[in-house]
This record gives structure tokens, sequence and C-alpha cells, in this order.
């Protein structure tokens, strides 16, 4: 499952995101061997199709799929030497795909900032380098360890990752984040055992005041080169707290047509690659979670590892297909298809896999 780490440094916002994604959090019994702790959300991915598909067939149960969101530990300058919670926020972040980064960008004199002023470049650009920095030592012990085994005469097959290394501990040494890197194919597997935190995928949210949240102009103080979301914190709070039937006269009112929330969510589940298929009947319809790019027999292990060792074929419905004819009308148009174990998933397919004993 897609672990989303939250991070920023203090008063910008981020623990009462947490708190207000969590009130979105589904619950945990759909989900087996997941211990939720107290800073863990299960939280929902929106995905309209679910509620579609499940009308069409009568479902009693409807199961989204989900990502969970970590409240990390503050940060503050000098955390990669430990200062503060750093330890325990360095830790916690590793063991995220992807981190959001909260970065302060509206006015409020009884809200402090620590750093007297609100400036979200300079804010941003703190943080990276604390990430920068203890990458830098990873990648630091990594080299030694990689040339000391040149110079002894063995491990010569080490020469690509000693380049890597170099490029990466060049760039790190400057600020600069390690997904800024240039990384051949070969060289990827290298990189994911290091398990640098600035090599992970990072969504910015700024968190705007009302105004900036409903501005189509609206334009990142962060420049073209980081991913940001501007969203205002204050409202998505109020918003969780009204009756869902509300949400979307409000949501009008402010010209927004979707909430910052649940665009967060879903950039968060897109930024990895993930896409989504389904399966629809009587007793629930649910979204499975998948990297673009999967087979069928890996999607139906997805269900249960079983699956995969017994698949035999996949019969495929494109969500809109089974939602204007349901699965029986889709067999009889021809618009199911019987796919094989070569077979590339699609975002959006319906599933119905065939395995053996």
């Amino acid at each position: 499952m897609l672990r989303a780490g939250i991070v920023g440094l203090p008063n910008v916002g981020k623990s009462t995101l947490f708190k207000t994604l969590t009130k979105k959090q589904v619950p945990c019994e759909n989900f087996p061997f997941c211990t939720i702790e107290p800073n863990v959300g299960m939280v929902e991915v929106p995905d309209a199709r679910l509620g579609l598909l499940a009308a069409k067939s009568v479902s009693q149960k409807i199961i989204p799929a989900a990502v969970e969101f970590v409240d990390i530990a503050g940060i503050v300058k000098g955390a990669h030497k430990g200062e503060g919670l750093g330890n325990k926020f360095l830790s916690n972040i590793r063991e995220t795909d992807l981190i959001v980064h909260v970065v302060r960008a509206f006015e409020d004199a009884n809200v402090h900032h620590v750093d007297g002023g609100v400036d979200p470049m300079r804010d941003a650009e703190m943080i990276e380098i604390e990430l920068a920095m203890a990458d830098l030592e990873v990648v630091e012990k990594r080299l030694r360890a990689v040339e000391g085994k040149m110079k002894a005469g063995v491990g010569k097959e080490l020469e690509r990752d000693l380049a890597l290394l170099k490029r990466l501990y060049a760039a790190l040494e400057q600020g600069r984040m390690a997904n800024a890197v240039a990384v051949e194919d070969d060289d990827r597997a290298a990189l994911r055992q290091l398990n640098l935190l600035t090599a992970k995928p990072m969504l910015y949210v700024v968190n705007v005041d009302e105004a900036a949240a409903s501005d189509a102009a609206w334009q990142s103080p962060l420049g073209p080169d980081r991913l940001a979301l501007p969203l205002s914190v204050k409202i998505e709070s109020e918003i969780v707290e009204m009756p869902e039937a509300e949400h979307k006269s409000f949501l009008e009112a402010l010209g927004l047509k979707q909430s910052g929330l649940d665009r967060l969510i879903a950039m968060t589940y897109e930024l990895l690659g993930l896409i989504t298929y389904f399966t629809s009947g009587e007793k629930e319809t649910r979204a499975w979670t998948i990297a673009r790019g999967t087979k069928a027999p890996q999607a139906a292990g997805v269900i249960h590892t079983d699956f995969e060792k017994t698949f035999i074929r996949a019969e495929v419905i494109d969500w809109k297909d089974f939602v204007a004819l349901g699965e029986a009308g889709a067999r009889e148009a021809g618009k199911l298809r019987i796919e094989g174990k070569e077979y590339v998933m699609r975002d959006g397919d319906v599933c119905h896999f065939r395995v053996g004993a």
C-alpha cells in the first residue's frame, strides 16, 4: 500500500492537514494485516467510478483504494545532525514511498512562524537541505565502502555504482535533491538500495489563504521545477466537518470543482505511477491498486498470492461498458475480452480472474 509522509516546519499546517485527512479515513478491517498507529491514517482514494459500478452490480459493499498518510515528527534546522526529533524524523520518512511537503504561504499574525516571516521558497529549501545532508552521509559511507573494495582489487564490477555515487555526492553536497540527478535504467536498482530521502517523489502542498485556494490563475511561489498544489488547510478542515450533502454547493461557492484534499490524495496516488482495476459483484465492488505496466497474473496476485501462481485467464470489461451494460450485457455485446498472461492491465479494467486449483 502506498505510504505518504507529511513533512514541514512547525506552524505551517502540517498536523492540521493530517488531522483533516484522517476525517476521511476508511475502515481498517477492509485491509488485512494493516496496523494503524496513532500518527497513521489510511485515507480513501476518491474515485467516482466505484459508485457507478456498485450501482450496476447492486453491491452490498464498496471498498476503495487507500493511501496511508503518516504525520512525520516536526523538522527543525539541524535535523540531519539529530537536532529536535531529527533521528526519529529521518527513520520515519525513510519508510515512506512519497513525501508530502507542506509549505506555509498564508499570513496570520496569530500563527507564529519559526523564522519570523512567511517565505515559502526559504522554508522549502531549508527542509530540502536537511534531507540532502542526511542523504549525503548515506552516500558518503557507501562511496567509501565501494572505493575500499576496488582498491583491494575486489568488486571491479562496482565501477558503475561508483560513478552513480559520485554523481549523487556532487549534487547532494550542493544541497540538490537526488531525484534531480540523471539516472540510467541500469542504475535504478542501486539507487533504490540506497533508499535516499531526496530520491523519493515529492509533492509540495502550499498552504494558502481562502482567496488563493480558489484562484484559477494561482502561480506557485516555489518555481516551475517543484510539483505544487495550492490548498487552504483552514477551508479543508471546515469542509470535512460539514454534512456530505453540503460539500458540492460549498465548493461551487468558492469556485472549486473538487476539494483540495481529494486532489491531494489523487495526486499522491498518481505520482508513483499507480493505476486502479476493479472487481464488481453483488457481494462487493472493490478498487485494487497496481503499478502501471503490471501484467494480468501479477494483478490477480494482488487479490491473493495463489492467484498469480494458478492464473489461467482474465475476463476483462472496460468500466464504462460495465456501467452501461453490466457483466452479462457486456458479454453478449462482445465487450468482454479474454486476456492471457501477457496482458498489460489498463486503468479502469473490471476483471474476473479465472484460476486453477
